[in-house]
């Protein structure tokens, strides 16, 4: 099983740690485009800061992560799942996991990102600002060079796996599993429930999102279909809907009430 994560927007910065080594990231098959969008960043965010914010979408009062992009290179580092933050993150809650936990944590979770196209949690990151929808100068639109980079990256790591995609809608665009992998593709949504009434809330969808991988790394299953997944969640105490089966993959839907 390979559980795919969306970064955060926000991310602790390390205070200290080796600086930035590419070359000893997981899926070093992604090193190249990995080179050229840090490159990219850094340049941009070195040079003018009135179009630098605008690029990255920041506001004027932000110019300190411009700062921080443009020592990318020497900044310190920290495992992806401490510089990763924000309430899937919280809820997830890696620190405190059991030690098996930990170790599946470490073999069976993705975070599809849009510096280093896909890290797993114990990949040493520094802390970045880049958003999945920016169109980098010189380089084109992010979304474009992780298409077509990250399809044998993410295939290799799943291996004959499950796909458990959990990435929000703006990582998805950065690639899509194709045909042959459908069937083993699960797309979880969560839905929050009230009055009768069915909607998708942020913090109920990101929370609940932590909730599931935690409970899955802690339960130790390894479901090979989105049925047998499926019935995993069940089991762990959530309604799930099962869709029908489609060319992007099966989605499961997620119910929830409360928080």
């Amino acid at each position: 099983m390979l559980i795919l994560l969306p970064p955060s927007e926000g991310k602790t910065a390390p205070h200290r740690g080796a600086p930035l080594d590419l070359a000893g990231l997981s899926s070093p098959v992604l090193t190249d485009a990995r080179e050229r969008v840090l490159g990219a960043l850094v340049a941009l965010s070195s040079g003018n800061p009135t179009e630098a914010v605008t690029v990255l979408g920041l506001g004027s009062s932000q110019l300190d992560l411009l700062e921080r992009n443009a020592l990318l290179r020497d900044a310190p580092t920290a495992r992806a799942d401490r510089v990763y933050t924000g309430v899937l993150y919280d809820a997830l809650d890696a620190a405190t996991l059991s030690p098996a936990a930990k170790r599946r944590a470490g073999a069976r979770v993705a975070v599809v990102s849009s510096l280093f196209g896909m890290v797993r949690l114990g990949d040493r990151i520094p802390a970045y600002r880049l958003s999945g929808d920016v169109t980098l100068p010189g380089l084109g639109p992010v979304a474009g060079v992780w298409r077509e980079a990250l399809g044998p990256a993410v295939t290799e790591a799943l291996g004959r796996g499950l796909l458990v995609d959990l990435r929000s809608t703006m990582y998805v665009a950065f690639w899509r599993p194709d045909r042959d992998l459908a069937a083993r593709t699960a797309t979880v949504r969560v839905l929050h429930e009230s009055d009768g009434k069915r909607k998708v809330v942020s913090h109920f969808n990101k929370a609940t999102k932590g909730r599931i991988v935690r409970a899955l790394l802690e339960d130790g299953r390894d479901p090979r279909t989105p049925a047998a997944l499926a019935e995993v969640l069940r089991d762990l105490g959530w309604a799930v809907e099962v869709g029908e089966p489609t060319a992007k993959g099966t989605q499961l839907d997620v119910v929830v009430s409360q928080l």
